[in-house]
């Protein structure tokens, strides 16, 4: 019996089978309906009869390299403006958790008020302020509007890292000499940072996705490219296909970065780190061993008769 609930008895069992039936059916001819919906022939606003939006001759656009090679100056653009945001985020929430950690309250206060305002502040407006403000050009006001929102995220997320870590190993650190700076450093943000790393490899998910603002300020990014621009240069006719393409991308992208993030926090996790080491003692021991140490023996090795 599980803590939380009793198990289901057969009388569940089998209204939960029906309702998942159900529930199945329904999506099933949800997406009949949307594929016959697409696919059905339409009038555009002058009465001119068009294929569906499956026909194949709205996806022949496919085999134009012009067509990808838009596509992949848009991916570029946009992964160039999440890489440098990305770099600016961390920097920017290790410097915020530092401060939010501060004993002093005239460091700590500031910090307090600069995290809430620009967490409570939309990535948009953000990046329209800095473009009209400080007239830094679309690809640094979309970078430093990335870089300051998720920064703030990330570094509320190491505070709370910091904060759940036992008060002992700051006053070990402390005990043996180290400054207060040494050992956030050197023994509290890599432990908050491991704590913490699923957490932040999904804001810098979220970072990347909101690089597409950056289309309203005119950066020539993925959606500016391959949506705005697309239908002026290769055909109105192609709109949903393009539509698909950059959802597409985006999907593909999103799912690679979901996938190294589970990857890294797998690896990081303390399980995994503590089963390593014990294969790496391990080899030691059985190198040792096979090299005739004393007292290196495997713990399955009997000691010789005669001792």
């Amino acid at each position: 019996m599980s803590v939380l609930y009793d198990v289901p008895g057969p009388r569940a069992r089998r209204l939960s089978l029906v309702l998942s039936l159900v529930a199945g059916v329904l999506i099933l001819a949800g997406l009949v309906a949307l594929v016959l919906f697409l696919a059905a022939p339409r009038e555009n606003a002058g009465g001119v009869q068009q294929p569906g939006m499956l026909d194949p001759s709205r996806w022949v656009i496919l085999n134009d390299r012009a067509f990808w090679r838009a596509v992949g100056r848009g991916l570029t653009a946009t992964l160039q403006m999440a890489a440098v945001g990305a770099v600016l985020a961390l920097a920017f929430g290790v410097l915020l958790s530092l401060a939010r950690t501060a004993r002093s309250a005239v460091v700590r206060i500031p910090a307090i008020v600069v995290v809430e305002f620009f967490r409570g502040m939309p990535v948009l407006l953000l990046m329209l302020f800095i473009l009209l403000v400080f007239s830094t050009g679309a690809y640094w006001a979309g970078v430093w509007a990335l870089g300051l929102y998720n920064g703030a995220v990330i570094g509320e997320a190491l505070r709370s890292g910091i904060a759940s870590l036992p008060r002992g190993q700051r006053e070990s650190g402390l005990a043996i000499g180290l400054t207060p700076l040494q050992v956030r450093f050197a023994i509290e943000y890599p432990q908050a940072f491991r704590q913490m790393l699923p957490i932040i490899l999904a804001q810098l998910v979220v970072l990347l996705k909101d690089t597409s603002l950056a289309y309203i300020i005119g950066y020539p990014e993925l959606l500016n490219i391959v949506l705005r621009q697309g239908p002026t240069t290769f055909g109105s006719e192609f709109f949903f296909t393009f539509f698909f393409v950059v959802w597409a991308v985006y999907l593909g992208v999103n799912l690679l970065l979901s996938w190294l993030a589970r990857l890294v926090a797998r690896r990081t996790s303390a399980a995994h780190v503590s089963a390593r080491r014990a294969r790496r003692t391990a080899r030691v021991l059985a190198q040792l061993g096979g090299a005739g140490v004393e007292g290196a023996r495997r713990p399955d090795e009997r000691p010789p008769s005669g001792h």
